[in-house]
């Protein structure tokens, strides 16, 4: 495993991470979650990405309960707050000082720790002021319930605010969590130069679009069974819309040059991403523990210059670049 720093802090990530993300608590067994677990933990990733959203609290138990007795020190966990959690009553949601300081505590006691190393806004709240976010956020972090703050899927005009306030408080925001993939490049433009700028990292989810960039969907035919694009509590409503023939066809001329690499398809779109120097991390998942294998191989893969040209070749027409607006809700309860 090699290892990268989050941002301009001192703090050191394994360059894959494993993220629970629609798998624990939901498509996947608390058992068989464990042992994807302990498969990252056996491949070197010691950096393991959550949300207290995630199958409402369930996730983090799940995570706490599987990295009960490592040694903590030798973790960097992530967690995330703002979608509803609990009943989802009006304060149930959101980056209000309230929901964020019950939310952390909540967190520490499903994750079984004293702290987490990141805290993360797991998207922008427009209905609460910003500097009530940041100072509870700050508050967090000086009461020892956590080390670095971090947003996820912010604006530049958003985190160029939010680290403003974040350095005025003297608390360390060192990160952003995007998509981002060789079919998802929108923070390539404006997110990226922006966090370069300000020190931040990129952790990024979705390396491997839902299993798209795997290669196992193919055009015109039925979608594998047991694949995620079966699953229709959760997994199927994310990659419904990619299961186009031309996005399909074109992701199948991928395959000779991750070939040529000596990297399976997943691993060529992992190390595709860690190609970007501002990219900290690639949060990984996996409903199999060969499945967490596969994707750690990925780390310190160098790709040639002339297979970056021929991904962009290949997948050209099909590469989303452009945003469409902010990906924050305008209203917590919608």
């Amino acid at each position: 495993m090699e290892f990268r720093y989050l941002g301009n802090s001192g703090l050191k990530v394994s360059e894959i991470s494993y993220g629970n993300w629609v798998t624990h608590g939901s498509q996947v067994e608390a058992d068989q979650a464990s042992t994807c677990v302990r498969a990252a933990l056996d491949v070197g990733i010691t950096t393991f990405d959550t949300a207290d959203t995630y199958a409402n609290g369930k996730a983090e138990a799940i995570l706490g309960d599987a990295l009960a007795g490592e040694r903590r020190e030798s973790l960097e966990i992530f967690t995330k707050v703002y979608f509803p959690t609990g009943p989802g009553g009006p304060n149930d949601t959101g980056l209000s000082r309230k929901h964020i300081l019950e939310s952390i505590n909540g967190s520490l006691k499903r994750l079984k720790t004293d702290y987490v190393d990141l805290y993360q806004a797991h998207r922008f709240d427009y209905e609460t002021p910003l500097e009530e976010t940041m100072q509870a956020f700050a508050d967090v972090v000086r009461a020892g319930k956590a080390l670095y703050i971090g947003v996820s899927e912010w604006t530049p005009d958003e985190i160029r605010a939010g680290h403003a306030l974040a350095k005025e408080l003297k608390v360390s925001l060192v990160s952003n969590q995007p998509k981002y993939n060789a079919l998802f490049r929108v923070i390539e433009a404006e997110v990226v130069p922006t966090c370069q700028e300000l020190g931040i990292s990129q952790v990024v989810f979705s390396p491997i679009e839902q299993g798209i960039l795997t290669g196992k969907y193919k055009p015109g035919q039925p979608v594998p069974e047991g694949s995620r694009a079966t699953d229709e509590s959760g997994g199927a409503n994310f990659i419904r819309r990619l299961l186009t023939d031309e996005t399909l066809t074109r992701v199948q001329q991928l395959a000779p040059l991750a070939e040529a690499e000596g990297l399976t398809m997943a691993q060529l779109a992992v190390a595709w991403v860690l190609q970007n120097d501002n990219v900290a991390t690639a949060i990984t998942g996996g409903s199999r523990p060969e499945q967490v294998k596969d994707n750690a191989a990925a780390a310190g893969k160098k790709l040639s210059a002339e297979t970056m040209k021929a991904i962009d070749d290949a997948l050209d027409d099909v590469v989303k670049r452009i945003p469409e607006g902010s990906v924050s809700p305008k209203s917590r309860l919608t």
